[in-house]
């Protein structure tokens, strides 16, 4: 099953905060590394295009048991405080969702609400939209999504 949650309590500005660093990092450490990579590759002929194109980078991060935020190159330590500070916060997210999902009367009288969407739904969605604008893949999501709302959490 694949979920959007809404009302999560995460703030807008942390969210913001963690997005704009994310992108900073790309382009300070990962984006010359992307274009050596083209040129050795030939890629060359269609670097225009790559140039125009939404591209996304990733490294794993891990909080819990041990956190691996020290182990990470390349990151200053203002991205490392705030990546610390949206771990907690995805940590109290996540004891949210196993209180409410972990309650069995209302877990079972509320699955008829959730959408038959699973994540491998999702995947071939993304993989088919994957290189065009963000925006267009968060339209089509929610063309697909039915909203069930949770408590204060809404699950979508």
């Amino acid at each position: 099953m694949f979920d959007q949650l809404m009302n999560h309590g995460i703030s807008h500005e942390l969210l913001d905060t963690v997005e704009r660093l994310t992108k900073e990092h790309y382009r300070q450490c990962m984006e010359q590394r992307f274009k050596d990579m083209v040129k050795s590759k030939g890629l060359e002929a269609v670097q225009s295009e790559i140039d125009d194109l939404d591209w996304e980078s990733t490294f794993f991060l891990r909080h819990l048991p041990t956190s691996n935020l020290s182990q990470i190159p390349d990151l200053d330590q203002n991205y490392r405080d705030v990546m610390k500070e949206f771990a907690g916060e995805i940590e109290k997210l996540a004891e949210q969702l196993l209180d409410l999902l972990s309650n069995e009367g209302e877990s079972e009288s509320r699955a008829v609400v959730y959408p038959k969407f699973v994540f491998e739904d999702y995947m071939k969605l993304y993989a088919g939209l994957k290189f065009q604008a963000k925006e267009p893949r968060f339209e089509a999501m929610k063309a697909m999504e039915t909203t069930a709302n949770v408590g204060p959490i809404a699950i979508v």
